[in-house]
């Protein structure tokens, strides 16, 4: 039987050579695990290893997240916690895994906002570690990094045929009305991306979606929208979470780091400016929600 010490250096291996997990995410589902492992030895008594992990209920997860309530965990803290657990447990378990099927905490909705880079990888993260098959995982991954990565629509991710290949550091891109433009590819988009064609069963025609579906035809955008409906309930992520909010996000975090409307406009592929200039209301409103939760004179 494997110690949870073992059980725990193994989750750590498999989040960053086969799931490819950021450095920082393997980090936090670590951590996870760690405090998991550590409240089961005084839960349940002795020593801990995989049988009795796999033989956990419900209940015993509850009592968990109780006793991060007090330490002051907050909902949003406790929905990712929830969902590194289940990661944890599904690599304990296999595809045998009985995992407690307990809903993410209620998170308070507040104005719409672009998603943080955080909350958008632990979305990707749980798409992945939800899928029945590692390369319907390692699918659902690229392409939400890639919409937010590269700020593409659903349609233009879904739409990219393997005559790209191999890929670059940019990428080709036909958006609305067929107008034509180049966007980056950053280096872990890129990797991500091969990753799935690595381990992707189905044959790609030169003319055929990179992005398949299990039977080999090309991916729907609802399947995305539905994995992504789907992770953020776990993680307890505003209902304005969906695939176009991650292209939103890119738009804002570009400005909000100092990009201009004109870079914008034609790396989002806007006809006019007047549809990028809407980044700027939505970034003025972040600010001023900032501004009115901090300053001591703002109430």
């Amino acid at each position: 039987m494997d110690s949870a010490q073992a059980l725990i250096a193994s989750f750590s291996a498999h989040l960053r050579d086969d799931r490819r997990r950021s450095p920082h995410t393997v980090r936090a589902y670590v951590i996870t695990a760690e405090r998991f492992c550590a409240f089961l030895m005084e839960h349940i008594g002795g020593g801990i290893d995989a049988a009795e992990i796999k033989a956990l209920k419900q209940p015993d997860i509850r009592s968990y997240l109780a006793f991060r309530r007090g330490d002051g965990l907050t909902n949003n803290s406790a929905a990712r916690e929830l969902s590194a657990l289940r990661a944890f447990l599904k690599f304990v378990g296999g595809d045998e895994a009985q995992i407690p099927k307990i809903k993410g905490p209620k998170v308070k909705r507040g104005v719409p906002r672009p998603a943080s880079p955080d909350d958008i990888l632990a979305l990707a993260g749980d798409a992945q570690d939800s899928a029945s098959e590692d390369w319907v995982g390692a699918r659902d991954w690229a392409v939400l990094l890639l919409l937010y990565g590269s700020g593409l629509r659903i349609s233009e991710a879904l739409d990219l045929t393997a005559d790209t290949l191999p890929l670059s550091d940019t990428l080709r891109v036909t958006g609305k009305r067929c107008k034509v433009r180049i966007v980056p590819l950053l280096p872990k988009v890129r990797e991500a991306i091969e990753h799935y064609i690595d381990l992707c069963p189905h044959v790609m025609e030169a003319d055929q979606p990179i992005f398949l579906g299990k039977r080999g035809g090309p991916l729907s955008p609802n399947m995305i929208r539905r994995v992504v409906q789907n992770a953020r309930g776990k993680l307890g992520l505003s209902d304005t979470t969906t695939p176009h909010a991650l292209r939103h996000s890119f738009a804002t975090h570009l400005l909000a780091s100092g990009a201009d409307l004109r870079s914008l406009q034609e790396l989002l592929g806007h006809a006019s400016l007047s549809s990028t200039q809407v980044y700027t209301a939505v970034d003025a409103a972040h600010l001023l929600d900032v501004y009115q939760n901090a300053h001591p004179r703002a109430g």
